[in-house]
C-alpha cells in the first residue's frame, strides 16, 4: 500500500509539474485577414509566426486564425483568443484596428499589436513598414522596362499605405520615363484572387505591358504569364515560383524579427505600446532578387536606389512635388514628413482619376 501511495504521489507530483511548465509558455496569437497559401501578406506573417515558434522552442504556443473578415467578425476571433489565455496577439490587416482597440480594452493584462493602423492604447501598440521605400525602387525599374509607357496598379483598399505606394512608384517610374503613365484598379478586396486577375487582364487590355499590385494573391502575375510580354512584381512576399517567368523582382515584408523581440518583450515583461513604422534600412523591407530580365544597368541603378534609402542619403518624398490639382506640396530638397505621409490622402501631379472615397 505504501508503494501505491508514493506511485500515486510520483504521478501527481509529475502532472503538477507539467501543468506548471504548460502554464509557463508564453501564448501567441495571429489574426489573418487571408489564407497561410495566399503566397503574399498573410504567407510572410505566418512565416513570422513560425519563426517565432522555431527561435522560442517550447518556451511558446502560437495559434492562429485565418481568413477572418475586417470588422465584427475579426472582433469576435480577437475576444476568443483572449479568452483561451494568448498573452500577446498580433492582428495583421488595417480593418482590425477598431475591433483590437476594443478588445484590448476589455482585457488590460493581455498585449495586443495592431498591423497597418494608427490607434494605439496602454496595452495595444500598432506597427508598420515603409513599403513605399520599395515601390521606389519598384517604379524605378518599371519606368526603364516598359516599352508601352503604360503600368498597371491593381490597389486594394484605398489607405494612406496603399496611396502611398502608388504615388510613390509613379514619382521613380516619372523620372526616369516623362512618358509614363498609370493605370489604376480597385478591386476593395485585400485578397480576392478573381478580382486581381481580371483587373490585371483589363490593364493589360488597354496596354499596359507592367503590372504593380498592392493585393495579396499571385493572380496577377499569373495573369502577366498568361499574357506574355507583361512584367510583374512579388507583392509582400517573393513570389518566386514566378522568377523564371514575368517576376523581375518583390517587395518582401520581414516580420519574423519583430515578432520575436516582441514576444521576447513580453517574456521579459519590458514590453510597452509603441508605434513602430521601419523600413529597408532595420530589414522589414527587403528587394527581392532582381532578375537577368531586368538590363544590367537598371539593376544597378535600383540597388543603388535602395541602398541610398538604406542609408538615409534619399527619401522618395523629396520634393519639387505638386498634389494632383497642381497645389505645391514639397519644394526643392524639402522631405515629406511621417504625419503626412501616414495620413497620404492624395495623388500627386500626373496621376489621373480620383481616389474612390
Amino acid at each position: 500500500m505504501k508503494f501505491i501511495n508514493l506511485l500515486a504521489s510520483a504521478v501527481l507530483a509529475l502532472g503538477t509539474a507539467s501543468a506548471a511548465v504548460a502554464e509557463d509558455k508564453t501564448k501567441v496569437g495571429f489574426v489573418y485577414v487571408g489564407p497561410v497559401g495566399d503566397g503574399g501578406w498573410t504567407y510572410e506573417h505566418d512565416q513570422g509566426r513560425l519563426a517565432v515558434e522555431e527561435h522560442f522552442g517550447d518556451k511558446v504556443e502560437t495559434v492562429y486564425q485565418e481568413s477572418v473578415p475586417e470588422g465584427p467578425d475579426a472582433e469576435r476571433v480577437i475576444t476568443q483568443m483572449a479568452l483561451q489565455g494568448a498573452d500577446l496577439i498580433f492582428t495583421t490587416s488595417f480593418g482590425y484596428m477598431d475591433p483590437t482597440l476594443n478588445v484590448a480594452g476589455k482585457f488590460p493584462d493581455v498585449k495586443f499589436e495592431h498591423a497597418t493602423g494608427y490607434k494605439t492604447s496602454d496595452n495595444m501598440a500598432n506597427y508598420s513598414a515603409r513599403f513605399y521605400e520599395g515601390r521606389a525602387v519598384q517604379g524605378h525599374i518599371s519606368g526603364k522596362m516598359t516599352k508601352s509607357n503604360i503600368i498597371g496598379y491593381i490597389g486594394s483598399i484605398p489607405i494612406p499605405e496603399v496611396i502611398r505606394g502608388i504615388n510613390a512608384a509613379y514619382i521613380h517610374a516619372k523620372k526616369v520615363n516623362p512618358d509614363v503613365q498609370f493605370k489604376i484598379v480597385w478591386v476593395f478586396e485585400w485578397f480576392d484572387p478573381a478580382k486581381e486577375a481580371d483587373a490585371a487582364k483589363a490593364l493589360i487590355d488597354q496596354g499596359a505591358d507592367v503590372i504593380l499590385q498592392h493585393t495579396d494573391s499571385t493572380a496577377p502575375l499569373a495573369a502577366a504569364e498568361e499574357a506574355g510580354d507583361v512584367i510583374g512584381f512579388g507583392q509582400a512576399s517573393d513570389m518566386a515560383e514566378y522568377i523564371d517567368g514575368p517576376r523581375v523582382s518583390s517587395i518582401i515584408d520581414n516580420w519574423a524579427p519583430y515578432y520575436i523581440a516582441r514576444t521576447q518583450a513580453v517574456m521579459d515583461g519590458t514590453w510597452e505600446s509603441v508605434a513602430t513604422w521601419d523600413g529597408i534600412a532595420p530589414g522589414m523591407v527587403e528587394i527581392g532578387e532582381i532578375t537577368d530580365k531586368v538590363p544590367a544597368d537598371v539593376k544597378a541603378e535600383a540597388l543603388a536606389l535602395k541602398e541610398s534609402i538604406a542609408a538615409g542619403d534619399y527619401h522618395p518624398f523629396t520634393g519639387p512635388l505638386k498634389k494632383q490639382d497642381g497645389s505645391d506640396w514639397l519644394a526643392e530638397g524639402e522631405v515629406a514628413d511621417d504625419g503626412t505621409l501616414l495620413g497620404m490622402n492624395f495623388y500627386v501631379e500626373g496621376l489621373d482619376g480620383d481616389i474612390p472615397q
